[in-house]
């Protein structure tokens, strides 16, 4: 069976996102939904580590009306010294309906360009599941290039976790 080449600064590997695998600054990436919804998927695992994340994205989301909370939004919880969880908006809704997947591809782009920002400005390498391929819908053929163009052509190493 061929392997997967992939691009420099991306690697994927089997683990859990919640535990990331390198020295220095870390941030995990997970996509949530724009209805305050938190109570399926990889969210769990982040609860289960942290509560902060989940905290934090429910205050910002009750307070909407008077912040950025909007797809294309991203928002960082620090939970360690040097790793932090970013709160990702970008799935429209949480069910599937006649409208397709609620994935937003636009959305992941414009947060994954927010999250470059902040792992520049951190020094920090980016963790994450397969964004917006689970509970979203996303497609990962339509996700990678995304990180490549937002993430990896900024020089920022990425590491992609398939759960074991």
């Amino acid at each position: 069976m061929p392997t997967e080449t992939l691009p420099p600064g991306l690697r994927i590997i089997r683990g859990d996102a919640t535990s990331p695998r390198a020295a220095g600054p870390k941030i995990i990436a997970h996509v949530c939904n724009d209805r305050g919804g938190w109570g399926k998927g990889f969210v769990l695992a982040v609860s289960r580590r942290w509560p902060g994340p989940e905290r934090d994205y429910r205050a910002w989301h009750r307070e909407r009306a008077r912040n950025d909370f909007a797809l294309g939004a991203v928002r960082l919880t620090a939970v360690g010294s040097e790793t932090w969880v970013a709160n990702m908006v970008a799935q429209h809704g949480t069910g599937r309906g006649s409208g397709g997947p609620p994935i937003r591809y636009d959305a992941v782009a414009a947060c994954l360009r927010a999250l470059a920002a902040h792992a520049l400005d951190l020094r920090a390498t980016v963790h994450m599941p397969r964004i917006g391929c689970g509970l979203a819908g996303g497609k990962w053929s339509r996700v990678q290039p995304l990180v490549e163009s937002e993430l990896l052509d900024r020089g920022i190493g990425v590491t992609v976790y398939d759960v074991d």
